[in-house]
């Protein structure tokens, strides 16, 4: 199948014509698409509110500072912190993730005090 051109246009400053023209000249039109493919898809889902960019860092942000207490209390209460993490708008699978991380602090600090004492 013989190749097609494609021309465009686009307003761009002189660093991005730059660094398009690279992307352009270094890599193969299969791995072009490919990344124009995956840039559209997380742009229609940022844009359509479905992405949740960073959540990693909200799964570290409920559990960094998180003592052995604090950890069972929240298990013991976990009803409670999942309609709290549903008030924050985080998601199901975020905050499975949150209390898998709740449950290895706990067990942690708990084989922690057992070697010890």
């Amino acid at each position: 199948m013989p190749g097609k051109e494609f021309v465009f246009k686009l307003n761009l400053s002189e660093e991005q014509s730059r660094e398009i023209g690279l992307y352009i000249s270094s890599l193969p039109p299969s791995d072009l698409l490919f990344a124009l493919r995956f840039a559209y898809s997380r742009y229609a889902a940022e844009s359509g509110g479905y992405l949740m960019p960073g959540r990693k860092s909200l799964v570290k942000r409920e559990t960094l500072s998180l003592t052995e207490d604090q950890a069972n209390w929240r298990l013991n209460n976990w009803k409670a912190m999942i309609k709290t993490y549903r008030e924050k708008g985080y998601s199901y699978p975020t905050i499975s993730r949150i209390k898998k991380q709740v449950q290895e602090i706990a067990s942690k600090k708990k084989i922690k005090r057992e070697l010890m004492g």
